[in-house]
């Protein structure tokens, strides 16, 4: 009886094995683009099993894709293709201001030894009788920059599509994600069920996003994943980018609560994270790019000591000393869930901070003369106005 009960069990299991296996290979998220620049795009997808991926590039002009043999662009680490279901092709030697398209490629790895890679189907973004996808890499030397701002989504898909859904009409250059857009990073199909997948068919293949960490993904036991599905020049949380006249300082304040909060069940280490952040904070303020840009836009999702909480106070502490140094234009905060305005001079903040809610975009123009900052709601009712002269 235990013999014929176990025998069944082991057929039900082959059984459930080869039902998930029959599943077609494919790519189940994406693409979508990351770390932006001048000369250089990373795009970013995932397939439902491991595969080898690369990216195949070709000028914007009026020849079909299948023209000729296009560039390959693999993932590669250590001088080693990479095999897995994320998939993060870096692109380089781009020219600056120029529009390319591209096509995604993965191709199943079903069996691997140390000597021996048995490879499946190849699953790839159509370009036969369908558009390629496109990107357009930055120009520093462009006079202008336009950009939407949302944060504190929380998996709410249908307030993000509303906010970001002028995007393309907009021709916004990026789009910046401002924390919690999630409420915990719990796995890759969660972060895709709770705002890629929606920002992927807005807008995500075609115009990037940066992304700075809220509270909320520092949270779940995937956390540790967040840089493989959002890179950053630095390698770390906290970063710079410059988009035309424009540098921006992306900066991690962290948790909110200290580090022995029960939250964190003594896993807690913001303060040394914080503290190794204000010296990178110091050379960024420092360099040339940052000094020689036209505007410098702050992008932190908890503002620094708008709150009694440790987490705000320390970021002040660290950071806004720093700031205060380098006539700063604009800081871009969100966390609060609702929009508070602070002028300059305030707080201890030599700097104008806007606090965006969590039901409304900013979307911005920083130009020739002046930067423009407009809030709207879901129905893109204009609620504030603000404009700063260019110095």
């Amino acid at each position: 009886m235990i013999r014929k009960a176990l025998l069944l069990l082991s057929g039900l299991v082959m059984w459930f094995g080869a039902a998930a296996q029959s599943d077609d290979f494919k790519i189940t998220g994406g693409p979508y683009l990351q770390m932006l620049g001048e000369h250089e795009v990373t795009i970013v997808w995932a397939t439902n099993r491991d595969a080898v991926s690369w990216v195949e590039i070709a000028p914007d002009n009026d020849e079909h894709f299948y023209a000729t043999e296009r560039p390959k662009f693999f993932q590669t680490d250590m001088g080693r293709k990479v095999v897995g279901t994320l998939h993060r092709v870096h692109v380089t030697g781009l020219e600056k201001g120029t529009t390319y398209r591209y096509r995604i490629y993965s191709k199943e790895v079903t069996a691997q030894t140390d000597y021996y890679v048995q490879y499946g189907k190849t699953a790839a973004s159509n370009v036969y009788d369908v558009k390629p996808f496109y990107f357009t890499t930055f120009d520093n030397d462009k006079k202008s920059v336009s950009f939407t701002v949302v944060n504190d989504i929380h998996g709410n898909n249908a307030m993000l599509a509303a906010l970001t859904d002028n995007v393309r009409k907009d021709k916004n250059d990026f789009v910046l994600f401002n924390g919690d857009m999630v409420t915990t990073f719990a796995s890759g199909q969660q972060i895709f069920d709770g705002f890629l997948t929606t920002a992927v068919k807005g807008f995500a293949s075609e115009i990037p996003f940066f992304y700075a960490r809220g509270n909320h993904e520092t949270r779940g036991l995937f956390f540790a994943h967040y840089r493989d599905y959002f890179p950053s020049p630095t390698g770390q949380t906290y970063y710079s980018f410059q988009a035309g006249p424009v540098f921006f300082i992306v900066l991690d304040g962290g948790e909110d609560k200290p580090d022995s909060d029960i939250e964190y069940n003594g896993l807690g280490g913001f303060d040394t994270y914080r503290a190794q952040e204000a010296e990178w904070l110091k050379e960024t303020l420092n360099s040339d790019a940052c000094k020689n840009a036209a505007y410098r836009v702050v992008v932190i999702h908890i503002p620094p000591g708008y709150s009694a909480w440790y987490g705000p106070i320390e970021s002040k502490r660290l950071f806004v000393p720093l700031l205060n140094e380098a006539k700063i234009d604009l800081m871009l905060c969100g966390h609060l869930h609702k929009h508070l305005y602070v002028p300059a001079g305030e707080n201890g903040c030599n700097f104008p901070v806007l606090i965006n809610s969590n039901v409304e975009g900013a979307y911005i123009h920083a130009g020739e003369k002046e930067m423009e900052v407009t809030v709207k709601d879901k129905d893109h009712k204009v609620l504030h106005n603000w404009k700063y002269p260019r110095k």
